[in-house]
């Protein structure tokens, strides 16, 4: 059989930038509008006829560089200090190459990404009109990456910034938006906000091919992927919609169905193929662009769609952070969304919120704990305010060095067995453990060698809990909200609920999707 990708082809195999010669221009990122890093030194690049001198001057600095071969120019200019004056930036070449970004701010920047969590608009979130209406901060800037995937790094990308007003906040990433303003508000400089995201995406069109292709763990994943991508059949997907649409009418009769498994048609398929691209797609197309532009630091939501396939999502993770952080040679700070209560088959999320937790042992990240604010039915849970709030209190806590209640809710950090009883100690006890509810602790499991799990009493004493059950005389492990739509009981004083967790690592069971 022969398999073709037709348009497709042609859309997602897009070349290497071309050479830039013959003018003088900045990488997209650089725009009217924009807001620079603070306090660290300022990459700047563009493009010219090779062997061009370039000089960048902002704010009484002047820096020189040389195009090179290809016409590529970088430079850096030296720390600048936060400014709310508009300036603007010039760049000069030869006699009649000239560029001038106007309105240029300088303070705090910081990029998000992820799939449509990340992506989903204020337009979107809870109390948008009211959100809309108070939303100006002339100091917040906004640029939305619009570039698509590709199957090699691109050195350019699509976008433009915007100035945070009632008008255009509507198009914002909620959560990074909803982050933004507590940083602008907080630390008092300007903010600036890139957001690079595409709904309904697996991790491995985010995180570098290399990375991926070099480890074992995860090459067998990628290559699958990859397969599948390159070996996509258009005509065999159209011939084989009618039968996967009868077969889920059938199923909707004899109820065991509902709309939600309506199998996608061709052109959505199609569709959502183009839009995420191959492994690696979209960290070639969407994110190598945007590097080196300085940055604070980086927030991720994401994991959704890797649910199926959880046990990947740790190594994925770290390769994902290190991976950009390699990008931009700078260990910046790095935190991501823990996937909130949500009603899905399986033991899927609990295990992605494990991951994510997991992945904290890498150094200078953090992650807002989300299990007491998802939407049972919904897989976009709409208070993105409160999701943008606590990932602002880890970074102002943890990179602005500000007193904040605290930088997120408690995470365990072991665990001891004495006779019929397991304790549990935690970090992030912040004011003291508490009942959300003010009641008894709800959500807690209890399980000896025979691996069956019992519904546990809990009690705080001091900065650990206590777990227990009649049932179960010789305790070994210990589970808490393990659940895709848990109960959850447990908070620190900051109100900050405490991650999902087990101190088990007995195989669980997962629907693969």
């Amino acid at each position: 059989m022969k398999h073709t990708l037709p348009l497709l082809t042609a859309l997602l195999l897009a070349p290497l930038a071309a050479l830039h010669a013959a003018e003088l221009k900045l990488a997209a990122v650089f725009g009217d509008h924009m807001v620079l890093q603070r306090e660290k030194p300022v990459a700047v690049w563009g493009w010219a006829d090779a062997g061009e001198p370039v000089t960048v001057s902002f704010a009484g600095q002047s820096k020189s560089a040389t195009a090179g071969t290809d016409g590529k120019w970088s430079l850096k200019l030296d720390v600048l200090a936060a400014s709310t004056e508009p300036r603007t930036l010039f760049v000069t070449g030869k006699e009649g190459h000239k560029v001038e970004v106007k309105d240029v701010l300088v303070g705090e920047v910081w990029l998000g990404s992820g799939q449509s969590n990340m992506e989903m608009a204020v337009g979107g979130a809870a109390h948008a009109a009211a959100e809309q209406a108070a939303a100006n901060f002339p100091l917040i800037r906004y640029y939305g990456e619009a570039s698509g995937p590709a199957k090699t790094p691109q050195s350019e990308g699509k976008g433009a910034w915007q100035v945070c007003t009632p008008a255009n906040v509507r198009r914002f990433s909620a959560t990074l938006y909803f982050f933004g303003r507590e940083i602008h508000r907080e630390v008092g400089v300007p903010v600036g906000l890139i957001n690079s995201s595409v709904g309904a995406t697996h991790i491995e069109a985010w995180v570098s091919g290399d990375a991926q292709s070099s480890d074992p763990e995860t090459k067998v994943e990628y290559d699958a992927q990859l397969n599948g991508w390159l070996n996509f059949d258009q005509a065999k997907l159209s011939a084989d919609y009618p039968k996967k649409l009868a077969a889920w009418k059938l199923a909707v009769e004899h109820g065991t169905a509902g709309i939600k498994d309506k199998p996608w048609s061709p052109g959505s398929t199609i569709a959502h193929i183009r839009r995420k691209g191959p492994p690696a797609g979209l960290y070639n197309g969407k994110i190598v662009n945007l590097a080196p532009f300085t940055l604070r630091g980086i927030l991720w939501y994401q994991g959704e769609s890797n649910a199926g396939n959880p046990g990947l999502y740790h190594k994925q993770l770290t390769q994902l952070v290190t991976s950009w952080r390699m990008l931009w040679n700078d260990e910046m700070p790095f935190a991501w969304v823990q996937l909130p209560n949500f009603t899905s088959p399986g033991e899927g999320w609990p295990r992605m919120r494990e991951a994510m937790l997991k992945t904290l042992e890498l150094p200078k990240t953090g992650m807002a704990i989300t299990i007491d604010i998802g939407d049972a039915k919904n897989i976009h849970p709409t208070n993105k305010q409160e999701v943008g709030r606590r990932l602002s209190l880890w970074a102002l806590g943890t990179v602005y060095g500000k007193n904040v209640p605290a930088i997120s809710g408690p995470l365990p950090s072991g665990s001891t067995i004495s006779g019929n009883a397991i304790t549990v100690s935690f970090n992030h006890t912040n004011g003291g453990l508490k009942s959300i509810t003010g009641g008894p602790l709800t959500g807690f499991q209890i399980a000896a060698a025979d691996q069956q799990w019992k519904p546990a009493e809990a009690k705080i004493v001091g900065e650990t809990v206590v777990v227990s059950s009649p049932e179960v005389a010789q305790p070994i492990a210990v589970r808490y909200a393990w659940k895709d739509w848990p109960d959850y009981s447990l908070a620190n004083g900051a109100g900050l609920p405490a991650s999902p967790f087990r101190t088990d690592d007995w195989p669980v069971p997962t629907v693969k999707k």
